[in-house]
């Protein structure tokens, strides 16, 4: 059965080394399946590599940088009609061929399932709280802006958004799930779409996670697990804070600032 699934994935490059990109690469090249990955480079100057010298590595240069849900998209729409699954990746991440046969196996089995993300640790082993609501102005706002000497105030806000009281142990079905790793039902991006690209950077997870969570399940699977290394670029690059401001005011107008009616009913199943 699995030698005949199709599955495809794609990375977004930007500068991307080949020491960060090399584990993800032939982790999933060494798959038991029809497999076929996309790189997808926004970088400045093309990318010479001895990693692109494989018959099911497709390189893709874009002379410039379009965004990650647009980059993505390049892939999406070359695959989407003839792959199973797709997998939208960040560089960073490890996992092994047994996980990503344990991810594929319960989408087989489940055809509601239109996403799916693993456990996601960080390299030393600590859970990744990647599971969340539904966004409103303030938990954005909240997360980003409020002083140190605050949070304390704020802490069970933010820890309600990020579903901690949740069992992160057991499989649970979660609107709002990360772009890190982003497994695929190709028939569910058929029915909803693709990343909506008037987001450049940041929330365009969200956005698509919601979409087809609205027809379909986006179940959090932590019988598995893969490592992301995991940088809050935002929080660093004042180029990057101001991408995610501009995505979420993009973000909030699309669905809605202070009304969204179905943000509340979404969020109040995960109390």
């Amino acid at each position: 059965m699995l030698e005949k699934i199709k599955i495809s994935a794609s990375i977004v490059l930007y500068n991307t080394p080949d020491e960060a990109l090399r584990k993800a690469v032939q982790w999933f090249l060494n798959a038991p399946f029809k497999v076929k990955l996309f790189l997808i480079d926004n970088s400045p100057v093309r990318k010479e590599s001895t990693l692109l010298d494989h018959p099911d590595i497709v390189y893709i240069f874009n002379n410039s940088n379009m965004g990650y849900g647009k980059a993505h998209n390049i892939a999406l729409k070359k695959v989407v009609a003839e792959s199973d699954y797709h997998m939208v990746l960040n560089p960073d991440i490890e996992m092994t061929n047994e996980t990503l046969e344990a991810c594929i196996v319960y989408m087989y089995q489940n055809v509601n399932i239109g996403l799916l993300m693993p456990k996601v640790l960080y390299p030393d082993g600590q859970l990744q709280y990647l599971c969340k609501m539904m966004p409103t102005p303030f938990d954005l706002i909240m997360r980003r802006f409020i002083p140190g000497f605050l949070k304390p105030v704020f802490q069970k806000r933010m820890d309600a958004y990020e579903l901690k009281h949740k069992n992160f142990n057991e499989t649970m079905e979660i609107p709002n799930l990360s772009g890190c790793f982003m497994l695929l039902r190709c028939e569910a991006i058929k029915t909803v779409g693709f990343f909506d690209e008037n987001f450049f950077m940041y929330l365009e997870d969200t956005d698509l996670s919601r979409r087809i969570n609205s027809q379909y399940q986006t179940i959090y699977y932590p019988k598995v697990s893969i490592i992301h290394h995991y940088e809050k670029g935002s929080y660093k690059n004042y180029k990057l804070l101001l991408y995610h401001i501009r995505s979420a005011f993009y973000y909030f107008s699309k669905w809605g600032w202070l009304l969204d009616s179905s943000r509340n009913t979404i969020n109040r199943l995960l109390k």
